[in-house]
C-alpha cells in the first residue's frame, strides 16, 4: 500500500508540472513567442520536476551526485538514449566503487 504523504506529493508534482504548461500557454496565448520563448515553454514541466527530484541525489551519496554530473554532461552531449545508458552505468559503477 502507498504512503498517504508520497501519493499527496506524486499528486502535488503532477499538478504543479501541469499548471506550469498550461498556466503558460493562457498567460502568453496573446502574444507572440519566438522560437527560442516557445523551447524554454517547453522544458518548464521538465525543469520543475528536477527540482523536485535533485535534491533526493544530493543528500547522502555522493556516488549518485556524481552519476547526476555525468547524466547532466552527456545529456547535453548526446541525444535521449546514450544518456540513459550513460547514466544508468555511471550510477551502477559509481554505486559500486563508492561501496566497496
Amino acid at each position: 500500500m502507498i504512503h498517504s504523504m508520497t501519493l499527496i506529493a506524486i499528486i502535488c508534482v503532477a499538478l504543479t508540472t501541469y499548471a506550469t504548461r498550461v498556466l503558460g500557454y493562457l498567460l502568453l496565448k496573446n502574444r507572440t513567442l519566438s522560437v527560442r520563448q516557445k523551447c524554454i515553454l517547453e522544458v518548464v514541466p521538465g525543469c520543475v520536476l528536477i527540482s523536485v527530484i535533485a535534491p533526493y541525489f544530493v543528500r547522502d551519496n555522493p556516488a549518485d551526485f556524481i552519476a547526476m554530473a555525468i547524466t547532466l554532461l552527456a545529456a547535453s552531449r548526446f541525444s535521449l538514449l546514450p544518456t540513459v545508458i550513460l547514466s544508468m552505468l555511471s550510477a551502477a559503477a559509481l554505486r559500486l566503487i563508492w561501496l566497496h
